[in-house]
């Protein structure tokens, strides 16, 4: 039997838009995933996947979505803007919003802003845990849930959820990070770019101990990409498809149920696979 594979998605934006590259090639291939975890961004893609909708229908509304699409000013003392939005259209897209009855099993990473902590959703109403996800602090409203915590993005406390996807029960992990580099063209213009840009540079930071736990880890974006720029959503799935094309013959040897080897591991990790 081989062993069960976890495909662990970073969030980071419009960057995050790679993903949906990653899966067409891995769908291509007929590559089994048995369980997908995913933060912010990674928790929208992993989310609307596991559900059962198809990739052509999840990349057609990446090509058309825009911020003020799943947005909304509010009144607050705790943000500027409300992401229920991106949870209702998450509703009306999903084939199926109940965890338990995704087609693949699913975790949805998110922070809780008064301890720090990773908090791994797998139960109840994935649209709302995937809108949780993607609650970036100062920008968005934090939620709070049935236990009374404040939740917020997760890619504060584990942006690439290689510890929530082994939790779910994967031994070995193909992990996507669209993060391997955060810098600009140019200096922020706004407080919004500025929050943003402030997420990225964290979820650096908790990226690479999580990458060290992969048995295969993709960096796919290698320009210099702004996570805001949701237009750029062809050439950032391009970018997730040719990541991927050149990874296949490794993630083909994670299907092997023998025993890898220390020298397979560290060579996994030290592909270069973010120049396509």
């Amino acid at each position: 039997m081989r062993p069960k594979i976890g495909l662990a998605l970073s969030g980071g934006g419009a960057r995050g838009l790679a993903h949906i590259g990653v899966l067409k090639v891995l769908e291509e291939h007929q590559f089994p995933i048995d369980f997908i975890a995913g933060t912010s961004m990674g928790a929208v893609i992993a989310g609307t996947y596991a559900s059962g909708m198809e990739l052509s229908q999840i990349e057609e509304v990446a090509r058309s979505v825009r911020w003020r699409d799943v947005t909304r000013m509010v009144f607050s003392r705790l943000g500027l803007m409300s992401s229920e939005p991106l949870e209702q259209m998450l509703r009306r897209l999903m084939p199926v919003t109940d965890f338990a009855k995704m087609r693949i099993k699913l975790a949805v990473v998110a922070a809780d802003i008064q301890t720090g902590l990773p908090v791994m959703l797998t139960e109840g109403d994935a649209a709302h845990a995937i809108r949780v996800s993607c609650t970036i602090p100062g920008i968005f409203t934090p939620v709070l849930d049935s236990k009374g915590r404040m939740l917020v993005d997760g890619g504060l406390a584990q942006n690439l959820p290689v510890t929530a996807v082994k939790q779910l029960g994967a031994e070995r992990v193909i992990a996507v990070d669209v993060n391997s580099s955060v810098a600009m063209d140019e200096p922020p213009k706004d407080i919004f770019q500025i929050i943003l840009q402030s997420l990225m540079i964290i979820g650096r930071t908790s990226s690479q101990y999580q990458a060290m736990r992969a048995d295969l880890l993709l960096q796919p974006i290698a320009g210099r990409v702004r996570v805001d720029e949701l237009e750029r959503a062809p050439e950032l799935i391009a970018a997730g498809e040719r990541v991927m094309r050149q990874a296949m013959p490794a993630a083909m040897q994670l299907l092997d149920n023998r025993r890898v080897s220390l020298w397979e591991r560290v060579r996994g990790k030290l592909l270069n696979l973010s120049k396509g």
